[in-house]
């Protein structure tokens, strides 16, 4: 029998499904409380997402922004975690199916994140290209990289326009800054690996249906983020939507059409919810609706934090943004209250405090809201770039990442190109048999 089946009446067993923010902060907040923990997770890393959009252009290797779960909590001896996917909830029995096996808990808590919304678009879908971990940036990094290179031997001079043009659609933080950085991408690199291909050979669309883009930021940090992708060449579209896409043709429902090889999809997520939970509330975005203390509704021992969970009231009707400081601020709330419940001691009411928002639109251009104070350009930047490294998890991680950054930026370059995973662009699948 392995630790697994077994379980310490000693101590109540705390299950996290999810490596996210929200489940890696709980976790280490529980580091000294009388629990036992299992984290369970389909990947045995945690990945930075924030960065996603780095590895996806080759900016920074994708094993500078995942790190090993296990690695993170090698001095945590109430720590356990197992590499299982999780099948279903079983409330009755206070446990979870897995594919490695039953698994028994005292306090489940999902922290599973979201991912890929495409608005019930089967034929988007299919043909473009989520972000929402690790091998999906890969697979758009190759998708770029080779397409690029069938661009420089095509005779067909519309399918070789069709492989130059890049459509991001969404205009939220991740469409803006890899919009960006796809636009860096053709100013800085595009005629140094490919000396026949010209930077007004490559075009970039950002497609937003909002009339501005960061919109959950401030005004001033949309327009100037407008700003400036209008100056680095980057076609934008307010007010819009994607009407359908057939891996060729790009239709938007103003009755223009874009060919394009490569649609990037960042127009919206959606909770992942296990199977299980026949009594829970589902919120807007597929979100699990939880109680003041990140609680599932309807349920005691059953609590959901991160994207996945909303906590609704009448100021969030459609409960907290899905953020990492979100996330990782509950995680640790969460941490303080179950300690409460196991001592029989009053719990306290989520708050989230809002630190402010950055995000990057490329090389020394950022914006930053925190609270009242509007930062833009270059020190918005240094900002950006120095709450990113200390986010990390990681020496190791923070010490590439910002070795990454310095190279390229005194360089103007970078090393990470490699076509090592080929994509097969019609089965929009990775091609083993290369």
């Amino acid at each position: 029998m392995t630790y697994i089946d077994q379980h310490n009446n000693q101590k109540p067993r705390v299950v996290i499904i999810g490596a996210g923010f929200a489940g890696i902060q709980l976790a280490k907040k529980l580091k000294d409380a009388p629990v036992e923990i299992l984290m369970l997770d389909k990947h045995n890393y945690h990945t930075f997402q924030p960065l996603l959009y780095q590895v996806a252009v080759g900016a920074l290797p994708a094993d500078s922004i995942a790190f090993p779960i296990r690695r993170i909590f090698t001095y945590q001896n109430n720590f356990n975690f197992n590499l299982a996917n999780v099948k279903q909830i079983n409330p009755e029995s206070n446990t979870v199916t897995t594919s490695i096996g039953d698994i028994h808990y005292d306090y489940l808590v999902i922290a599973t994140g979201s991912n890929t919304n495409f608005l019930g678009n089967d034929q988007i879908a299919r043909f473009a290209m989520p972000m929402k971990n690790v091998p999906e940036a890969l697979n758009i990094r190759v998708l770029v990289l080779q397409n690029l290179e069938k661009a420089l031997i095509s005779t067909d001079p519309v399918d070789r326009e069709a492989l130059m043009t890049f459509v991001v659609v969404g205009g939220g933080p991740t469409g803006v800054e890899l919009s960006g950085a796809l636009a860096e991408m053709r100013r800085l690199i595009l005629s140094k690996d490919y000396r026949y291909l010209k930077e007004q050979h490559m075009s970039v669309y950002l497609i937003e249906s909002k009339e501005r883009l960061l919109a959950a930021m401030s005004e001033k940090a949309s327009t100037k983020a407008k700003e400036y992708l209008i100056n680095d060449k980057v076609t934008v579209y307010n007010g819009v939507r994607v009407q359908s896409y057939d891996g060729l043709e790009l239709t938007i429902n103003n009755g223009q059409v874009i060919k394009t090889h490569n649609v990037f999809w960042a127009a919206g997520v959606k909770g992942e919810v296990p199977e299980g939970l026949s009594g829970a509330t589902i919120a807007r975005g597929t979100r699990i609706q939880t109680d003041e203390i990140n609680r599932v509704v309807g349920y005691q021992n059953i609590f959901a934090i991160g994207d996945v969970s909303a906590v609704v009231t009448d100021e969030l009707p459609n409960g907290h943004p899905g953020v990492a400081p979100v996330a990782i601020q509950q995680g640790i709330w969460l941490a303080k209250n179950l300690q409460h419940l196991i001592k029989g001691e009053p719990t306290e009411a989520f708050k989230y405090n809002d630190k402010g928002t950055l995000a990057t639109v490329g090389r020394n251009k950022a914006l930053a809201d925190i609270g009242n104070l509007h930062l833009t350009g270059f020190i918005a930047w240094i900002l950006w770039g120095f709450v990113h490294i200390m986010s990390l998890a990681g020496f190791s991680n923070k010490a590439s990442v910002f070795m990454e950054w310095v190279i390229n930026y005194m360089t103007k370059n970078s090393d990470n190109r490699l076509i090592l995973r080929p994509f097969n662009t019609q089965t929009r699948t990775v091609d083993h048999e290369y």
